[in-house]
């Protein structure tokens, strides 16, 4: 990743348009798009009761796929919810891309309760299977978010599972969008940095890097805790710590990271101009990750 002049107005995205010929994998094939159907009884749409991972596809081949099963695993756990065969679900992600003739992706395994009652409990069926891709397309360099007025519950029963009830990112998203931003960052209960609708945030503070620890609400992100790990190897210090949403709001140099964002540079928050944007820690964890994704797509 190399930075950009971040002076650029940041332009809301268009809804993407797929052609009739993308491929989807429901419930054991590959059928079209347009033709694939769901239950108006599945529990995922009525309740949200489900689970998900999205990973980035590199030349054909998912990014850290192990990874991202295992996440997918812990996720249903929590949830109580029976996973497929994690063969077939890797022979399912490999027919859709295959089917769509994808080397660059965004690949996104769904797993929800499947047909249920009208109510919370879960019924009898077999969880429905949903995988499905799209063109991978390159973030922006640096992007500006803004703070969500609502808290993240540390606490709650899905904190730290990554499951398909998104209405909270949702809002925050488009609230977001409403002030000019690319992300929501939230604050957890006790008013700390947690994270943002679909990234970590990470901060630097002097010579170090400091991101929330999992205990303050945060996702247990793929690409976190590969920054984790890559740090020492590029001489960065690089620790998990609380701290206030006031330090974050504060920051002179931040940034976030996500499957489809990688490393990305914060260059405001909140409308204020950050006074470092992709600085020399910043530029060297994207470099160190790019570096990474190059030459270990399992790592």
């Amino acid at each position: 990743m190399r930075c950009r002049d971040p002076s650029g107005k940041y332009g809301r995205p268009m809804a993407p348009e797929y052609p009739p010929a993308v491929q989807v994998f429901v419930n054991g094939e590959v059928v079209a798009a347009n033709d694939a159907r769901l239950s108006p009884f599945d529990h995922g749409l009525l309740v949200g009761d489900g689970v998900f991972e999205t990973l980035r596809v590199c030349g054909g081949i998912p990014f850290a796929w192990r990874r991202h099963i295992e996440r997918l695993a812990h996720s249903a756990e929590g949830l109580g919810l029976p996973l497929p065969d994690l063969v077939d679900l890797r022979h399912a992600a490999d027919r859709v891309l295959t089917a769509n003739r994808l080397a660059d992706a965004r690949l996104r395994i769904t797993i929800t309760g499947g047909p249920s009652p009208l109510g919370s409990e879960r019924g009898d069926s077999r969880p429905t299977v949903i995988v499905a891709a799209t063109p991978y397309e390159l973030p922006p360099a640096s992007v500006p978010v803004v703070v969500a007025p609502w808290p993240r519950n540390e606490r709650g029963a899905t904190a730290g599972l990554k499951t398909i009830s998104y209405a909270e990112n949702v809002r925050a998203l488009a609230y977001a969008r409403a002030h000019g931003a690319s992300e929501a960052v939230f604050a957890n209960t006790v008013a700390n940095l947690c994270e943002a609708t679909g990234s970590n945030v990470f901060v630097v503070e002097g010579d170090r890097v400091i991101t929330p620890p999992l205990s303050a609400g945060c996702l247990h992100g793929v690409t976190r805790a590969l920054v984790l790990e890559v740090a020492p190897a590029a001489g960065i210090e690089c620790v998990e710590t609380d701290m206030t949403i006031d330090t974050f709001r504060d920051a002179d140099e931040a940034f976030l990271t996500s499957t489809t964002r990688n490393v990305q540079a914060l260059h405001a928050i909140d409308g204020r101009a950050l006074p470092r944007v992709c600085g020399p820690l910043t530029q060297r964890l994207a470099d160190v990750f790019d570096a990474l994704l190059a030459s270990n797509l399992d790592p």
